[in-house]
């Protein structure tokens, strides 16, 4: 990369940390510019590949977008106390201490208690991030849009996934009579939606489905059958 190149993209990264910082909506203005980039007569003016720019350009961008927005809350977090216990294991001689170890056994009403503390400090500081709100919205407009996965055969019967835009889940459908049904929908596993489709596996012939679900995230798995 030239030198000319380099001065050009350095200038505007500088350019925009000024208006960044003297904007009233910080966050916003950084995006409405970044996509003002992408579309400017600018790359017209000077004799640069506008995929190269923009391929540094939203780097710095980037790196400084996350500086500025980190540094934006001055206030110190006071994170939830963790306690350390006596706990450790012997390899070959060695001791090695383990004092979290206890927070691995995530069914107790110990860890419990901790990871929701744990959230309260994480929500608290993302619900004061400027422009979050318009985020989501903006991600949630370009994911809404019907998704359907690659048909299999089992038993005979053609099944699919599909999700309709929105779902946190992808449904199951099977085909039957030529018609389209739910066959499995892991959105109504949970009330909270916390409980997920971790897998599933028919028999030969296709008339035993046996699925593994996920309870709140655990890695463990519990195995229903459906006949």
């Amino acid at each position: 990369m030239g030198k000319t190149k380099v001065v050009i993209i350095v200038g505007l990264c500088m350019i925009h940390l000024l208006l960044f910082a003297i904007s009233d909506r910080p966050i916003a203005f950084s995006l409405l510019l970044i996509a003002s980039y992408q579309n400017s007569d600018l790359f017209i003016i000077f004799p640069l590949q506008k995929s190269i720019v923009m391929k540094h350009l939203s780097k710095y961008i980037g790196v400084s977008l996350l500086s500025l927005m980190m540094s934006n809350n001055t206030q110190a977090q006071e994170y939830p106390k963790t306690e350390k216990r006596d706990s450790f294991s012997m390899y070959f001689g060695t001791k090695v201490e383990d004092p979290y170890r206890w927070l691995e056994d995530d069914l107790s009403a110990e860890t419990a208690e901790w990871v929701k503390a744990q959230n309260k400090v994480t929500f608290d500081y993302l619900s004061k991030i400027e422009s979050r709100d318009m985020i989501r919205q903006r991600l949630e407009s370009i994911w809404n849009y019907e998704k359907v996965g690659a048909p299999f055969t089992e038993g005979g019967v053609r099944y699919f996934y599909k999700n309709d835009g929105v779902q946190n889940q992808y449904v199951l459908y099977r085909i039957k009579d030529g018609k389209e049904e739910v066959f499995l929908d892991p959105n109504t596993f949970s009330e909270d939606g916390t409980v997920s489709l971790g897998g599933l596996s028919f028999s030969k012939d296709g008339s035993i489905l046996a699925y593994a679900i996920s309870e709140g995230g655990s890695d463990w798995r519990k195995v229903i059958i459906m006949d």
